[in-house]
């Protein structure tokens, strides 16, 4: 008999006997591609039940019908994560030879500080997380017969999601009958973050795995994501950006223009001198590839430099009207050492990437 996952993380036996609780497992089972039968709102922080982080899921007999998870490439912090109902799965950087994973080795990401380090120190390296850590976090979930919708960054950018499918496989093994989803944003940073809010939106009406799945067919490709490098040596060394090689870093104020492709790929598309030439050159590409902006969240993201993010915000307002609704985001840790300080992104809904 599965145990319940309290709000503070610890395990607890069900107080409810094993037939009761088999019942419920076979009604809530049945009903996965219905509609959710009511929605039930818990303040993690004084009750004794399920973890479902004070928001409204779509709930069975106390039981979420699905776990919902994403990660920190997507730039989402606990505060995020809990207003949409996503568990977190930290990824880590390497600093000093030590792995450091993201809200749980530090509480509060101290943007300034971690990018002042970039700017005056040595180059962080990156790293994916073991099948065990992956098992860690998802087996709760699976000993408790929840299903899994896990939003996560691009694939195509990391082979941390090798080891994460190791561990789903034994998972499933081990515990039969629970299935595990995916959703690829094929993005990264607020690409990716845009992704994850939409789907939590969809989540707190009480859509099925399917038909978020389904939603996510035709508009993961919508979102798309353009951003400015300030300085060239961190996507030199990542090697992750297409189009963009070690000798652009020594010309002085070039800034290539790049964006997330559909294949999740971070591509140059172009380059302006100076900052504010990248902002207009990101702007003409918002301008050109809109679709129902005033419907949608724009994020911009910035890496430790607020009044250019802001600069890009009112030049984003004038064009399409004061009430376009605009968040902005400091770009976690991993997408902040490869692409280095004062790097400036938005993030929009649009006919294609």
């Amino acid at each position: 008999m599965a145990p319940y996952i309290l709000a503070s993380g610890e395990w607890s036996p069900p107080k409810q006997s094993s037939a009761i609780l088999t019942i419920i497992y076979l009604v809530r089972n049945s009903l996965k591609k219905r509609s959710p039968l009511y929605h039930s709102q818990v303040d993690r922080r004084s009750s004794k039940t399920l973890s479902l982080l004070n928001c409204d899921y779509p709930t069975l007999g106390g039981l979420p019908m699905y776990a919902l998870f994403t990660d920190t490439d997507c730039d989402v912090t606990p505060e995020i994560a809990k207003i949409f109902g996503y568990h977190l799965i930290s990824l880590p950087y390497i600093e000093n030879g030590k792995e450091i994973y993201p809200y749980e080795d530090f509480t509060t990401f101290d943007a300034h500080a971690f990018y002042e380090k970039l700017r005056h120190g040595p180059l962080l390296t990156t790293c994916g997380i073991s099948p065990a850590k992956y098992t860690q976090y998802f087996e709760p979930f699976f000993a408790a017969h929840q299903d899994i919708l896990y939003v996560h960054f691009s694939a195509a950018m990391s082979g941390t999601f090798s080891a994460m499918n190791l561990a789903v496989e034994e998972l499933k093994k081990k515990y039969p009958g629970v299935s595990f989803h995916t959703i690829d944003t094929k993005g990264i940073t607020i690409g990716s973050l845009n992704i994850v809010e939409e789907i939590g939106d969809l989540y707190k009406q009480g859509k099925s795995i399917e038909e978020i799945e389904t939603w996510a067919k035709t508009e993961v490709d919508k979102f798309a994501i353009y951003f400015y490098a300030d300085n060239l040596k961190f996507f030199a060394k990542s090697g992750r950006v297409s189009g963009i090689t070690a000798t652009m870093g020594g010309l002085i104020g070039m800034h290539p223009i790049i964006y997330m492709n559909s294949e999740g790929q971070m591509v140059s598309i172009g380059k302006a001198i100076g900052r504010m030439t990248a902002l207009n050159k990101v702007l003409d590409y918002v301008i050109k590839l809109e679709d129902h902006i005033q419907d949608h969240r724009v994020i911009i993201a910035h890496t430790d430099c607020l009044f250019l993010a802001e600069r890009m915000g009112h030049m984003l307002k004038a064009h399409f009207g004061h009430d376009l609704q605009i968040d902005y985001v400091v770009v976690s840790p991993i997408p902040g050492a490869h692409c280095g300080p004062d790097c400036i992104g938005v993030s929009f809904h649009a006919i294609h990437r």
